[in-house]
């Protein structure tokens, strides 16, 4: 059969029905079966956008449990945008090949931001494209929350320029731009903190070559290739690295999403890290200095209320592949929810009863690209109230690793 008819064509384990005695508020949860993930769709079905946050990019389980969740979304409930964390350019190579076919899944993340670019997503986007081919008329749409941003092309062109207008600085110029363009598969900051980084910071380096550019003779001057440099410098300026925190610029994302759905009137459902999604400020705690930090979700929450929904999808613990992730601390959330015995369930903290039980501070565990075990316990986002950032919270048992494209 079909996967347009199946959420997934991996097999999955019969999932246990019932939570035992012993277990926390055992009639807050249901286990993940396909019918309660029918149950919960409908559920979200009035709203306009939805946030399905995973607490890491890196598992094979979370990414499935949103995937399944959205493939409902829009075959029973209308919605027709997936919005990715990523540029409206890489988005809109994604929308050409859900749209048209033309190339293949695989080729159109070429360039996407390295989280995206796994078997999993790739069946993401192959599914797209057959739904669109069965609506083509009524078809699903991506879009990009980050702005036009630099590329490897944007590289391409001013060294090309600077090979045919002053080939003598090429050296020069290659030493500055060449490090720093690896930063588009690998952030710069996960670089540090993987040991793989070369030294010298990247906005420097942007900034020399932007320089190098300029100090070219009037007649070897293009306004083209100087504007693709003052690009590449606002990349690694506006980077993580380059900001030096990890608060994102969540009112660009926010607008940027919101101005694509009034301009379509499409319902989306918007994938990125729960520290995005959350419908509430938050604290993450490899940055404690900075205190609350608004996010993209707590933005539409406040533009869009109700009708921006928020889910957070999280596991207990697993190998990641870039990293092996231990049980959860006991003041974290995830050890909470993970004290139910069940592989995968889902708490639907909207009930007033339910939010009696479970609302307060929270931490919930982040697994970023920076993840180092031994600081387990500063891996997280706070959030002051856990069912105003979350109406629905996903847990999963085990994590496995995604599949990386090579």
């Amino acid at each position: 059969m079909s996967d347009m008819t199946h959420e997934n064509t991996v097999p999955r384990p019969a999932l246990p029905t019932s939570v035992g005695p012993h277990d926390p508020a055992p009639h807050d949860v249901a286990p993940l079966t396909d019918a309660v993930l029918d149950d919960l769709a409908a559920s979200l079905a009035d709203a306009t956008i939805v946030g399905l946050g995973e607490s890491t990019r890196f598992s094979r389980e979370t990414f499935d449990a949103r995937d399944r969740l959205f493939r409902r979304l829009v075959r029973h409930h209308g919605f027709r945008a997936l919005a990715l964390q990523d540029t409206v350019a890489v988005a809109d190579r994604l929308d050409r090949y859900v749209g048209t076919g033309e190339g293949s899944a695989a080729a159109a993340l070429d360039d996407a931001w390295r989280p995206w670019r796994t078997a999993e997503m790739v069946a993401a986007l192959e599914w797209i494209r057959a739904f669109n081919q069965e609506h083509p008329h009524d078809p699903v749409r991506i879009f990009g929350v980050r702005p036009a941003q630099a590329g490897p092309e944007d590289y391409d062109a001013v060294l090309a320029h600077v090979r045919a207008s002053a080939p003598e600085l090429l050296p020069e110029l290659t030493s500055h731009l060449e490090p720093i363009r690896t930063a588009h598969h690998t952030d710069e900051h996960v670089q540090r903190a993987r040991g793989t980084h070369p030294g010298r910071p990247f906005a420097d380096h942007a900034r020399d070559a932007l320089a190098l550019v300029r100090s070219l003779p009037g007649a070897h001057r293009d306004e083209d290739v100087a504007a693709r440099m003052r690009r590449i410098v606002d990349f690694h300026e506006r980077s993580v690295a380059g900001r030096g925190s990890y608060a994102g610029d969540a009112a660009v994302g926010a607008d940027t999403l919101g101005d694509q759905q009034r301009r379509t009137g499409l319902r989306a459902v918007y994938w990125d890290g729960i520290a995005h999604t959350s419908a509430t400020e938050g604290t993450l705690g490899l940055a404690p200095e900075k205190g609350p930090q608004p996010s993209v979700g707590s933005l539409l929450r406040a533009r869009y209320g109700a009708r921006y929904a928020s889910v957070a999808i999280g596991f207990h613990h697993g190998d990641l592949g870039v990293a092996v992730v231990p049980e959860p601390a006991g003041d974290l959330l995830d050890a909470r929810l993970g004290a139910v015995d069940l592989p995968a369930h889902r708490l639907d903290l909207r009930p007033a009863a339910v939010r009696r039980r479970w609302d307060g501070p929270a931490r919930l565990r982040v697994i970023s690209g920076v993840y180092d075990p031994s600081r387990d316990a500063a891996e997280h986002l706070a959030v002051a109230s856990l069912a105003d950032a979350f109406d629905v919270l996903v847990h999963i048992r085990r994590a496995s690793p995604v599949r990386w494209l090579p």
